[in-house]
């Protein structure tokens, strides 16, 4: 830019910085870019996948056995179902017909199924990949009696609030030496509760008395004179 403003634009009078400030208020707006995708009928397998290219793609399991769109992009595959968007992965090309096909989980998408099944959660494959957080907890809480169920449920809290929060709550708990669900909690509502404080409250930053006290003892004595009135006035 900086060697237009010193360029002559030749046929017209001005820098080519000048003649491009002038026509850029009479140029056409962009058009929306181009949805370019190849579409495909897919129906999702009971395990919540659907093929494309040799390679699987991990679907929410309450799609499981129903009819899907699967919009292939050249970097990524978009999955829609009833109107909406449901779920996106990176597109996976192998060029090499000799190479076994990939599987791409979410773990996030089968959370309804450990929910009815959590000794899925021990040696399911879509778990692998779970967060590094979420490793450390559950290693602690499979040990013990019933921490199937219990990592289920904290796992299950990234339905109802954001992940980052519960990844933080969880961080904090192993740092405490209390990973329990109980606790998790605690510091989870901590956190939400915070942050909804922090964002919708404009606090100053100091508070001013707009009316000092004063030391005046005088009014206990009124007070009490006046409570000797009331008993008088009872007694007689």
């Amino acid at each position: 830019m900086e060697f237009w403003e010193q360029v002559p634009h030749g046929a017209l009078p001005g820098t080519i910085a000048d003649v491009w400030a002038c026509e850029k208020s009479s140029l056409m707006a962009l058009p929306p870019a181009f949805d370019g995708f190849v579409e495909h009928t897919k129906r999702v397998s009971p395990t919540c996948l659907v093929h494309l290219e040799r390679n699987r793609y991990s679907v929410p399991a309450s799609f499981a056995n129903r009819p899907v769109s699967v919009r292939v992009y050249p970097e990524r595959i978009v999955v829609a179902a009833e109107g909406q968007i449901i779920c996106e992965h990176p597109r996976i090309i192998e060029r090499s017909h000799d190479l076994p096909g990939r599987t791409v989980y979410d773990w996030r998408h089968y959370l309804a199924v450990i929910q009815r099944k959590p000794g899925a959660l021990r040696n399911g494959a879509p778990f692998a990949d779970l967060p590094e957080t979420f490793k450390c907890l559950q290693s602690g809480l499979l040990k013990r009696p019933g921490g199937d169920r219990e990592m289920v449920e904290i796992l299950a809290l990234v339905l109802q609030h954001d992940e980052e929060a519960v990844l933080c709550a969880v961080e904090l708990a192993l740092e405490a030496g209390l990973p329990t669900k109980t606790h998790i909690l605690n510091l989870l509502h901590r956190l939400v509760d915070g942050m909804t404080t922090a964002a919708g409250v404009n606090a100053p930053q100091a508070l001013a008395l707009r009316r000092e006290p004063q030391a005046n003892v005088e009014r206990y004595d009124a007070l009490r004179n006046a409570a000797d009135q009331r008993e008088a006035h009872h007694a007689e």
